[in-house]
C-alpha cells in the first residue's frame, strides 16, 4: 500500500465527518433556503426568502449591529492585545505570574463571562448596587444601562474580555520569534520607540494580528449565543433575528431563517477568501 493511499484512509474517517455534518447541512440549508421543504408542502424553489429578508428593514438593522459588534469588539480587542503583548514580552519580576493570568480566561466559556456581565454591570448588578450604596446615584435602576442596551456595551465588553488573550497570544508569539534585533537596528539609525514600533515592529506582526482578527471577526459576527443573553430585543444581532425565525410556530418562516444563516455563512467566507488572498500576497512581496 503506498503512502499516498494511506494518508487517504487515515482523513477519510475526518473528511466524512465533515463532509456529512458541514457541507451535508449547508446544502440541506441552501435547500430549504429557497423554500424547498416538501415535508411541510413546499415543492417548488423559489427567492422568496431571500427577496423578503432583503426587502425587510429589520434585516438591515440587524445586520448593521452585528457587524458594528463584530468590528468594535474585534478592533479594540486587537489594539488592546498589540499593547498587552509589548508588556509581555519585556522581562521583570512576576512575569510568569502575570503572563498566566493573562491567558487564564481562554479556559472560561463565553456563556460564564457573559453572566459575570450581568451579574457586575447590569441595573440590578453589582456595580449599580455599589454607586447606589455610595450616593452616586438614588438607586440601582438609574446605573446607566450597560446591558440590553441598544448600542450593545455588554455585548462589545464581554467579547473583548473574552478575545484579548487569543490574540494577544498570537501576537507575542510573533513577537518573540521576530526578537528586537529588528528595533534595535532602527533605534541604532535614530528611530525612537514609537517610530521602531509604528514603522518596524507593527509591519512585521501585521500579518499575525490580521489573521488573527479575521478569525474572531467572522467568530463574532456568526455568534448567537452572547447576543441573546446581553443584547436588546430590536434590532437583534442577525444569528438572533435568524433563530427567531427557525423556531418561530410559522413554519413558512423557517426558510427566511435558513435564508439568513446563509448569507452569514457567506459573508464569513468572503472574509476567510480575502484574508488568505491579502496573506498570499504578503508571502509574494
Amino acid at each position: 500500500m503506498s503512502d499516498r493511499v494511506k494518508i487517504v484512509l487515515l482523513l477519510a474517517p475526518a473528511m466524512i465527518i465533515i463532509g456529512v455534518l458541514f457541507f451535508g447541512g449547508l446544502v440541506i440549508g441552501l435547500m430549504r433556503s429557497f423554500s424547498y421543504m416538501p415535508i411541510i408542502g413546499l415543492t417548488e424553489p423559489n427567492f422568496d426568502a431571500y427577496i423578503s429578508i432583503f426587502t425587510s428593514r429589520e434585516f438591515y438593522l440587524s445586520f448593521l449591529l452585528t457587524f458594528y459588534i463584530a468590528f468594535v469588539s474585534t478592533f479594540i480587542s486587537s489594539v488592546l492585545a498589540i499593547g498587552a503583548a509589548l508588556l509581555l514580552r519585556r522581562q521583570f519580576i512576576g512575569r510568569a505570574i502575570v503572563n498566566f493570568l493573562f491567558q487564564l480566561n481562554l479556559t472560561v466559556p463565553h456563556l460564564v463571562g457573559a453572566i459575570g456581565i450581568l451579574y457586575l454591570f447590569s441595573q440590578s448588578g453589582s456595580f449599580a448596587r455599589l454607586a447606589a450604596e455610595w450616593g452616586m446615584i438614588a438607586r440601582p435602576s438609574e446605573f446607566p444601562a450597560l446591558v440590553f442596551d441598544p448600542y450593545a456595551i455588554g455585548i462589545i465588553l464581554q467579547y473583548v474580555w473574552k478575545e484579548i488573550p487569543f490574540i494577544g497570544v498570537i501576537v507575542l508569539a510573533n513577537m518573540q520569534a521576530l526578537g528586537e534585533d529588528y528595533e534595535s537596528v532602527a533605534r541604532s539609525l535614530g528611530a525612537n520607540r514609537w517610530q521602531a514600533f509604528i514603522h518596524v515592529l507593527l509591519p512585521l506582526i501585521f500579518p499575525g494580528v490580521l489573521s488573527a482578527s479575521v478569525i474572531v471577526f467572522a467568530f463574532i459576527f456568526g455568534a448567537y449565543e452572547i447576543p441573546a443573553l446581553l443584547g436588546a430585543n430590536y434590532p437583534a444581532a442577525l444569528p438572533v433575528l435568524a433563530y427567531r425565525k427557525y423556531t418561530d410556530v410559522d413554519l413558512a418562516a423557517r426558510p427566511e431563517a435558513m435564508a439568513m444563516a446563509i448569507v452569514i455563512a457567506l459573508l464569513s467566507a468572503v472574509m476567510i477568501f480575502l484574508y488568505v488572498r491579502y496573506a498570499r500576497r504578503r508571502v509574494r512581496s
